[in-house]
């Protein structure tokens, strides 16, 4: 009798556990660049690669035409699908040369900021003499830092950032996400 309750109080603890841990997955549904000034900036590439099913990148270059970029500001918002897409949570704008000197001044940019900076060129503060390069960014690599880190319900998001250079909106990039359990 007690080894049958040894073994039903470790079922118990077992099954508790496996139940009460949800484990979230990111995963990239889409990729979408515009560059609002042709004259200042041009997308060479902005895509998302499916490599198998379990694998996707994305993978985004950015052509700076008027060198170097001395005064750059980043509105970035994070929206939730329901009936359209509406704002969640996140709605500012950095000044990206102030933030790069000081990366701990704002968590929430720093956050995000974590997430891109593995697979950039963007680890130096202005002026931005060269391209914008994000090369191969997994859904991996940032899927512990959404769901372990900051929670977030499941449904489907957009990461949306305005690249504002000297006053001026130049491009829009926008990740679309899909949180799952």
């Amino acid at each position: 009798m007690a080894i049958k309750l040894h073994f039903f109080v470790a079922f118990l603890m077992f099954t508790a556990y496996y139940l009460a841990e949800v484990y979230s997955l990111v995963e990239f549904t889409n990729v979408q660049c515009e560059s609002l000034d042709k004259d200042f900036c041009i997308f060479e590439k902005c895509l998302l690669k499916s490599v198998n099913r379990s694998y996707k990148y994305l993978s985004v270059s950015v052509k700076l035409l008027q060198l170097p970029v001395t005064k750059a500001k980043v509105h970035f918002s994070l929206q939730k699908r329901l009936n359209g897409y509406i704002p969640f949570l996140y709605n500012m704008t950095i000044d990206a040369c102030r933030f790069l000197k000081s990366p701990n001044s704002n968590q929430v940019a720093l956050f995000f900021y974590n997430c891109f900076k593995e697979h950039s060129n963007i680890n130096h503060t202005c002026p931005f003499d060269h391209d914008i390069v994000v090369d191969k960014l997994s859904y991996d690599s940032i899927n512990n830092k959404v769901t372990k880190m900051l929670p977030f319900p499941e449904g489907k998001y957009m990461f949306e950032m305005h690249w504002i250079a000297y006053d001026i909106s130049r491009a829009i990039t926008k990740f679309f996400i899909s949180l799952t359990s």
